[in-house]
């Protein structure tokens, strides 16, 4: 994908509406859009018996009324579980969400996504394998940009090169490490997703002179999205829905 072909929104919203909502259920989806945005940051990861869902964490607890690991219980027992109480008493009820689910809504309503691949610990490379296999085939609109799948973990961004190469990726980079440029290359990556602070002119310049786009996580200050903006960046996601347009 030349650098003249990025079908994607410069705006993305993380999770579905950044800390508005329960963050990676469909309610926090819905209340992204209804602030205009059109792309969603989404996690991705496995349930014990096969079934890609939303959920950052490893474990339940923070965002759910469950405990333990989520990898390790089927999705009879994960779709059972309240994921909005733990927000806000507006929420309480709200259910953990299928990545078909999501897809659904974002073909209905014809937004674009970025699948962040979250595997459980040990399920790099499967997850990446399951997930991209399930976006490809739930994906069914080829009038909207294919989902963008990244990922901190390279085994996972290999399994869904391995099993859907069609799919875009991008590696996501908390710190520069050494050779994270070679890597993204490698598994064919269209994208470098950093922590923004990462950001300078010539880490830019790098990124855009291999062919790939330049994109930040998680952006909710106007001085940074600025910076950002004036040193040529690509595409910004945010927990600030409320307090940046999209269409900035």
């Amino acid at each position: 994908m030349p650098l003249t072909d990025w079908p994607y929104p410069r705006w993305v919203a993380h999770r579905g509406a950044g800390k508005l909502a329960p963050e990676n259920t469909l309610a926090a989806f819905r209340l992204g859009a209804e602030h205009g945005f059109r792309m969603f940051e989404c996690d991705a990861k496995l349930s014990a018996d096969g079934v890609p869902f939303l959920l950052h964490d490893a474990t339940l607890d923070r965002t759910s009324n469950g405990r333990g690991v989520a990898g390790d219980q089927p999705w009879s027992a994960l779709s059972q579980l309240d994921a909005g109480g733990w927000h806000s008493r507006r929420y309480a009820g709200e259910p953990l969400a299928t990545l078909e689910a999501l897809i659904r809504f974002c073909l209905a309503n014809r937004h674009a996504l970025n699948i962040e691949i979250k595997p459980t610990p040990g399920l790099e490379y499967k997850t990446g394998e399951v997930v991209a296999r399930h976006a490809a085939q739930w994906w069914s609109d080829r009038t909207l940009p294919p989902p963008l799948l990244t990922s901190f973990e390279p085994d996972s961004l290999r399994g869904a090169m391995a099993t859907r190469p069609e799919l875009p990726r991008g590696l996501l980079l908390d710190t520069l490490w050494d050779g994270w440029l070679d890597t993204a290359l490698q598994l064919g990556c269209k994208a470098i997703v950093c922590n923004y602070a990462l950001w300078d002119a010539a880490t830019v310049t790098k990124v855009h002179a291999a062919g790939l786009r330049a994109l930040s996580y998680t952006v909710n200050d106007e001085r940074a999205a600025e910076r950002l903006t004036a040193l040529g960046t690509d595409g910004i996601i945010t927990d600030r829905v409320d307090r940046f347009s999209p269409a900035g």
